[in-house]
């Protein structure tokens, strides 16, 4: 058992409320725990240069922290002129995870902004932006279906990410802000609906790892990815 009573393989109680923001065409609140992040897809007939007069769409993500998410307040990175180096790469991962499951041609030449915001924090807040990015990016694209201005929703498969790590020479899932700021080792994985992975990042912060702790993250992760993909699939069919 952990500090808040969860066992070394479970996940916190997660929420994904749909149609939370009434004006995107995709809205989505999701809640890792006392983690929770706005995510909204925004449609725009447009695209970017590199992308122009090829017939096919783009899908990008832009991820921010509130001032008050965490325990002190953090400067807006608007108050910097310039957006901070994690944000950056967590935006980055977001819109590699989304696009990885998006076949752009089905999409057309328009693109699609999912914006995570997160309004608080408690760990996870990268992989708890993809889990519910996903969900608002389907609800945008679905519906472009429903207008009959795609024919077909150009989503291919579900994506969704989880936390795993060693903590106190444990390999634990779905670390809070606690465990993950004391982690011995921090790993993130990004997985698609059939159990393919799509992104790995894992680092160890306090110590090196095994084979057979990596080969045990990833077997956690695997487990968590199906539960959340169940559930990224009630909220799809409530959202629909």
């Amino acid at each position: 058992m952990r500090f808040d009573g969860r066992k070394n393989d479970e996940m916190r109680k997660v929420n994904i409320t749909t149609g939370y923001i009434k004006h995107p065409e995709g809205s989505v609140l999701i809640e890792f725990g006392d983690t929770k992040v706005i995510c909204n897809a925004t449609v725009e007939e447009k695209v970017p240069p590199h992308v122009k007069d090829t017939g096919k769409g783009w899908v990008t993500a832009e991820y921010s922290m509130l001032p008050r998410a965490t325990g002190t307040r953090n400067q807006r990175d608007i108050s910097k002129l310039k957006i901070s180096p994690r944000s950056a790469e967590i935006q980055r991962l977001v819109g590699r995870s989304l696009r990885g499951v998006c076949d752009m041609e089905k999409l057309g030449e328009r693109s699609i902004i999912v914006d995570c915001d997160v309004i608080q924090a408690d760990g996870g807040t990268r992989t708890a932006s993809i889990t519910g990015g996903y969900v608002a990016l389907y609800l945008a694209c679905q519906k472009l279906v429903d207008a009959k201005i795609i024919k077909e929703n150009p989503v291919k498969c579900g994506v969704c990410a989880v936390s795993v790590g060693i903590y106190n020479d444990e390999v634990i899932t779905d670390l809070c802000y606690v465990e993950d700021s004391n982690a011995q080792v921090d790993l993130n994985a990004v997985m698609t609906e059939d159990g393919n992975f799509v992104e790995i990042q894992g680092t160890g912060e306090g110590r090196t790892f095994s084979e057979e702790e990596l080969l045990k993250m990833l077997s956690n992760a695997k487990k968590a990815c199906g539960e959340l993909t169940m559930l990224q699939k009630e909220a799809i069919s409530k959202g629909i």
